[in-house]
């Protein structure tokens, strides 16, 4: 590129800038506590794995594994895959590091993840989602704790108007009687299927449920239902699960067209969605796959979990008016003068050992009295602490209120840490 006005960040992939991040700190933070509250623990795995996991986990004949991987062979000739969902990684991680054998988890993790779609407002190729999974919990108790975790954290967020569709896609034997009932009845009207219909009518015709091809809606919904085929253990799993939420009093719809986007999928499947941002309506999903593990070559585990995409809950925030103020420090230090600076420079770090946990920005860049206030000023601070050559020569500092109509006063530095204590407090 000949000149620096060039660099552009690659189509679909954003800058967070600091005038933003207030509210992904407000949501990683928020998400964070919550989670500990109900006994999840962190967990980080890698942003590349190998391709073949994602195409045994998530499925071939899915638009992801199909059209929307990055994928790329490295220098050693493997096929890696930048991850587009966490699902897969943090099952594999489970596996390869033996943690299933006899043993339940509750983990989470966040991270980009990667899929080359048509970027749009709240879709993008780098994406950022928070994931919760449980592994060796086979009861619907456990579907509805992690589907209550998601509306105590809309509580938290602020966020309102959202709609929890539910449904059951039943056990995998039950799931192929449902598929054969599905081939046969697009069959008959195979000359009205899309390209990619037609493709997936012998793979998945499951998929085709997925379609968002408009001429294609009323064959769609007309349709058999898969709550029609359910074996009587997933009837009864799906019985009780509502149960757990009607006495809790979270409200929900059963979608029986919700079949998610995605293979591992059995039992049950849900979807928070919203009228408020467009086309782009699902900011939360998940469901159960105790499948999976065993296809994957572990131990037979029965598990659930659910992901949520940040840029649109963070969207949904801004569209319905939920404040969150930018970090700022408590105390602004302008140090005014030669002297003055490097005197203050250790006593502010004096007041970052005393004054714990409070945020203290230093000037610095030199600058006269009147330009270092105003940036005082700019970075939200309450106080700013004025040290001038005079203030080192009689060891004593202003403390200017930046926030509140009082009068300003000094305070010997051996004072200074207690009385921004109790101002702050």
């Amino acid at each position: 590129m000949s000149t620096e006005s060039s660099l552009q960040a690659i189509r679909g992939m954003n800058d967070i800038l600091p005038g933003e991040i207030a509210y992904w700190q407000y949501l990683e933070s928020n998400a964070r506590t919550l989670f500990s509250e109900y006994g999840y623990q962190e967990m980080r795995v890698p942003v590349v794995e190998h391709t073949g996991l994602f195409k045994r986990s998530i499925g071939e004949l899915t638009d992801i594994v199909e059209k929307e991987m990055y994928t790329f062979v490295d220098r050693s000739g493997d096929s890696l895959t930048l991850r587009p969902e966490a699902t897969a990684g943090l099952v594999r991680a489970m596996i390869s590091n033996g943690m299933l054998h006899n043993q339940r988890h509750k983990v989470w993790s966040t991270g980009p993840m990667f899929r080359h779609e048509r970027p749009q407002k709240g879709r993008y190729r780098q994406f950022y989602q928070i994931d919760v999974e449980a592994f060796g919990f086979a009861g619907p108790d456990l579907d509805a704790e992690l589907i209550l975790m998601t509306s105590r954290l809309w509580q938290r967020l602020g966020i309102q108007r959202l709609t929890l569709n539910i449904n059951s896609l039943g056990t995998p034997q039950s799931r192929q009687i449902y598929r054969d009932k599905l081939r046969d009845y697009f069959r008959q009207y195979v000359s009205q299927l899309d390209e990619d219909s037609v493709r997936r009518l012998d793979g998945n015709p499951m998929r085709i449920l997925d379609t968002k091809n408009p001429a294609m809606k009323e064959l769609v919904e007309n349709a058999p239902l898969i709550t029609d085929y359910l074996d009587p253990d997933s009837a009864a799993h799906f019985k009780l699960l509502q149960q757990h939420l009607d006495a809790v009093g979270v409200k929900y719809v059963v979608n029986p067209r919700l079949v998610r986007g995605l293979d591992y999928y059995s039992r049950t499947v849900f979807e928070w969605v919203t009228t408020e941002l467009g086309s782009q309506d699902a900011v939360c999903s998940g469901g159960r796959y105790d499948g999976l593990i065993e296809q994957l070559g572990g131990e037979s585990t029965p598990a659930m979990g659910w992901a949520l995409g940040e840029e649109r809950i963070i969207g949904l925030m801004q569209v319905q008016g939920v404040q969150v103020a930018a970090a700022a420090p408590a105390i602004y230090v302008v140090l005014a003068g030669e002297r003055a600076e490097a005197a203050g420079f250790g006593l502010t770090e004096k007041l970052r050992d005393m004054v714990l946990g409070i945020a203290i920005e230093t000037n610095c860049g030199g600058g006269s009295f009147k330009t270092q206030l105003k940036r005082a000023d700019k970075s939200g601070a309450r106080y700013a602490v004025v040290i001038g050559d005079s203030e080192v020569d009689q060891q004593v500092a202003g403390i200017k209120s930046l926030r509140n109509d009082e009068p300003q006063i000094q305070v010997a530095w051996t004072e200074l840490a207690a009385e921004l204590q109790r101002r702050l407090n």
